[in-house]
């Protein structure tokens, strides 16, 4: 990719450098090689983003009301709107709720708009949904929001303890660093902590499921078994850390203790503390299983008190890792998104602080309380306290807990704005005002990943329509509001300048954050930026890939703090009404609320619809079956999804996936299920931990519809709707089964061809009726209805939609629900998305190849040789291969083996 633009993928916070470039009406990504946060390598996510780039669906122009206006007519609007909420009601009756998909310059501006201008900290974001508990646990621990460690820890540690983290699916590039770096030195020890059993843990010589929300008895449990091993450093204890003493009284749980309260075997707790007193080189990295939660700050510090306890931080191979959620998470916290933050990681509540940023700014104010946090923002427009709300790149109808009442709120909210790439959202949908922002590929500037690295994010496409930057929206309306002077900017260079350059006020030291070396660069060498982790103190000067080897912390004395944190449980217990225990997260292949994702065939292919996962016993006892769908109601709200029991889940707990939203489903939101409880420090919802009951769905039938158009109506009990290769899959169930089929599905099916074919097959004894609808020989739609549900698979009924002419034996097929006479055909659910390779033609490599390794599987394959994340499942399929060939080894003579 000779003509490749160097950009960055917009996903998680690992921050992979991607290569793109156009080739004829196509985006081609590849992996960047030199990029060291992945050397190439791209998950399944970023594998696909170039089919993620293409304009339909996408926010082209302004809107007001519902109907197209001029960019000077929707920013005057905006800025006349906010201007008269403040005159007569204050600003703090004004906010903005952002996102980690910005980037560091347009974020910059929004945080100066409202904390220095307007004069409200009414600026929050979406980050405060995965990381803020990690935020308020750094700066108690260090003084700062700092990340003392890098990706390259992982490498040279020699135990990894992953906790509240499905590395494998969530952050699968640094993954694939740790099976690589465990391959290299089998030595090398990985301990999951994780109330399920997920992908990740088919890289753990150790795995304690621990029941939901007890981190904080483990970690303390293991802090006194430290001291009584005498585990301490003591002369870094003494000389660098203040409250060791409050800590431990804290800390006075033992291992049996810490065993029954997390529902493990005390020999397993024993065995994680042992290997933890026993390695020098330890990195624990945590994500949103411990930051989601009521004590998500005190799960934070009870992990890094281990760390100070044994000196175990600011060296290679060892320290405390927070894995971030987003791309730009860490760059949005860099300048102040959050609503209790200052830019350049600066303390709102600080006077002298508020004074340098409000000098630095030269600005008529600055904000000198907090503002709300992103829940009780949304209360606070839900109550009329807030009247106006500028929401920019995210969804949070879907995303926040207990999101009825958020649409409720922007229902209720005088006026609501939306700066979005997607015309259609849950949130847009409610938006007085839109506003068409600049998508991945059209916009420019920087983000920083989970290691504190500074990448830039380059435009490789032109805007379509009238699409503009975010920095750009932002910087006129404040102009429009009559606040010119702080917002003549004309390219993300010269932002990125003023806020390396605020880095550096007033420091001296004092703040890690520092960057101000890179304030003075131009234009060209701001586009020619190569990654780089902060500090960048100086000019040309060395960045630290470390932070805290000098053993000096941010706090005024320069020591770090151990934090008590007192053992409590999750905000609310299972009841007798809601006797399970919700837990939410993503999945391997889609992203957020799936605006993005949700446009590539390959994404929506390996987990296709929202499902409840619940242990079988659990399913059993609540009259559940396998594919059969679901209620799962909480005391916020219900959703309906398919029923799977996959085996990852303890008794007592469902996963729900938070992607679905009501564009793809019809009625799957979780986040309007999840209690809206809060860290009181942190401010960050409990999505881990919501007291749930899962009854079934009754449903006279089911069946799906895969057809070139999407289907505008569906009027039927429930239905989701995943994008494939050239035709959209739509699952259906429903109530009141027609007396015939057939008028039904002709009205459902009608795409206004008087010349089209109908091929139909009815089984009104067995409840089956199957349809096709051809026009000139090509397939246009097909339906499938059964009475239970167990259907055609879809992956080779989706590969005749590539096909140019049906033959006959297509069409016989169509109507047999199965390929005829040639059994490859059917390459079953997809495994892995990368080279599109499903379960079935993996089962039948190992059946005719004797396969016994995954190597050989992706040998023959490919699947597997990319991201990797699929690995596990390929494993899973080797071993059950393995068990059937065993049990029919054994079986007497005469006997039938099972088919592989």
């Amino acid at each position: 990719m000779n003509s490749a633009v160097r950009t960055t993928c917009p996903y998680c916070g690992v921050g992979c450098g991607v290569l793109a470039e156009m080739s004829g009406d196509k985006v081609e990504v590849a992996g960047d090689p030199d990029h060291p946060a992945n050397f190439g390598r791209l998950c399944s996510k970023g594998y696909a983003l170039g089919e993620t780039t293409g304009l339909e669906g996408r926010l082209l122009h302004p809107h007001s009301h519902g109907h197209r206006v001029s960019w000077d007519d929707a920013l005057t609007q905006v800025a006349q709107g906010f201007s008269r909420i403040v005159r007569e009601h204050g600003p703090h009756a004004v906010a903005l709720y952002v996102s980690g998909q910005l980037l560091t310059e347009d974020y910059y501006v929004a945080n100066k708009l409202m904390k220095g201008y307007i004069g409200t900290a009414n600026i929050d974001t979406n980050s405060r949904l995965c990381m803020a508990s990690a935020v308020a646990g750094h700066k108690r621990a260090f003084g700062e929001d700092v990340v003392p460690g890098c990706y390259e820890d992982l490498e040279l540690a020699d135990l990894i303890v992953l906790v509240g983290a499905n590395t494998a699916w969530c952050h699968p590039v640094i993954f694939q660093r740790i099976v690589r770096a465990k391959e290299t030195r089998p030595e090398l020890k990985v301990v999951v902590i994780d109330p399920r059993r997920t992908a990740t843990c088919d890289v753990a010589d150790l795995h304690l499921p621990i029941r939901s929300g007890m981190d904080v008895w483990l970690f303390n449990g293991l802090l006194r078994f430290l001291v009584q091993q005498g585990k301490l450093d003591e002369e870094f204890v003494a000389s660098s850390t203040a409250g060791v003493a409050d800590a431990l009284t804290a800390a006075t749980v033992d291992p049996a203790e810490v065993g029954r309260m997390c529902g493990i075997d005390t020999e397993r707790i024993l065995a994680f503390y042992r290997l933890f007193a026993d390695t020098q080189k330890v990195v624990t990295a945590f994500s949103q299983g411990v930051n989601q939660s009521s004590a998500g700050t005190d799960k934070v510090n009870s992990i890094i008190n281990c760390h100070l306890l044994t000196g175990r931080l600011g060296h290679p191979g060892m320290g405390p890792l927070s894995l971030t959620g987003q791309p730009n998470a860490m760059g949005g916290r860099e300048v102040g998104g959050l609503a209790n933050t200052l830019a350049a990681h600066m303390d709102l509540a600080n006077p002298q602080h508020r004074g340098i940023v409000q000098t630095f700014w030269d600005s008529p104010c600055v904000a000198s309380e907090p503002g709300h946090q992103a829940v009780d923002l949304f209360d606070a427009l839900h109550r009329g306290e807030v009247k106006a709300v500028w929401i920019m790149a995210t969804n949070p109808v879907v995303s926040l807990p207990d999101a009825d009442r958020v649409r409720e709120a922007l229902q209720r909210c005088e006026l609501v704005v939306v700066s979005d790439c997607v015309a259609s959202t849950d949130t847009t949908a409610l938006a007085h005002v839109l506003l068409p922002a600049a998508a991945w590929g059209e916009k420019d500037g920087t983000v920083t990943n989970s290691e504190r690295r500074i990448s830039r994010q380059r435009a490789f496409l032109p805007a379509p329509g009238e699409v503009r930057p975010d920095w750009w929206i932002i910087c006129q309306v404040a102009q429009r509001m009559g606040f010119t002077s702080g917002f003549v900017f004309d390219t993300p260079a010269e932002i990125f300048a003023e806020h390396a350059a605020l880095s550096g006020a007033d420091n001296s030291g004092s703040r890690c954050f520092d960057i101000s070396g890179l304030a003075q660069l131009d234009a060209q060498q701001y586009d020619a930026l190569q990654p780089v982790q902060w500090p960048v103190a100086q000019a040309g000067g060395a960045a630290a890939a470390r932070l805290f080897a000098d053993r000096r912390f941010s706090h005024a004395d320069r020591k770090a703090r151990f934090v008590p944190t007192i053992p409590r449980g999750p905000a609310h217990a299972a009841t007798e009404e809601f006797p399970l225990t919700l837990n939410t997260g993503r999945i391997r292949d889609q992203w957020h609320t799936m605006t993005r994702t949700g446009r590539a065939a390959r994404l929506g292919e390996h987990l296709p619809e929202p499902f409840v996962d619940i242990h079988a016993h659990d399913a059993l006892l609540a009259g559940l079956r396998e594919g059969e769908l679901a209620r799962v109601a909480t005391s916020w709200g219900s959703m309906i999804a398919r029923v799977r029991t996959s085996g990852e889940i303890a008794r007592g707990s469902v996963f729900v996936p938070i992607h679905w939203s009501s564009v793809f489903a019809s009625e799957a939101r979780v986040g309007a299920l999840v209690n809206p409880v809060t860290d009181p420090l942190s401010g960050e919802p409990e999505f881990k931990h919501t007291p749930v009951r899962v009854e079934p769905f009754v449903v006279d039938w089911y069946g799906f519809v895969l057809a070139r158009r999407r289907l505008a109506q569906l009027d039927v009990a429930w239905w989701s709707v995943v994008q494939g290769e050239g035709f959209s899959r739509h699952e259906l169930a429903g109530r009141n089964t027609p007396s015939s089929w057939s008028p039904w599905a002709r009205r459902f099916l009608d795409a206004g061809a008087p010349d089209a074919d109908y091929l139909e097959y009815d089984d009104d004894t067995a409840g089956v009726y199957r349809s096709a609808h051809v026009i000139e020989e090509r397939l246009e739609s097909c339906l499938y209805i059964s009475r239970r549900p167990e259907l055609p698979e879809r992956a080779w009924l989706g590969s005749l939609f590539a096909r140019e002419r049906l033959e006959d034996s297509d069409r016989h097929a169509l109507l047999a629900g199965r390929p005829l006479g040639v059994p490859s055909a059917d390459s079953g659910p997809l495994v892995c998305s990368c080279f599109r390779v499903g379960k079935g033609t993996i089962r039948r490599a190992i059946a005719s190849h004797g396969m016994t390794d995954a190597r050989e599987v992706s040998a023959k394959l490919r699947a597997g040789s990319n991201c990797g994340s699929c690995i596990p499942e390929i494993r899973a399929l080797l071993a059950a291969a393995a068990r059937e060939a065993a049990a029919g080894s054994e079986a007497p003579a005469g006997s039938e083996a099972p088919a592989a």
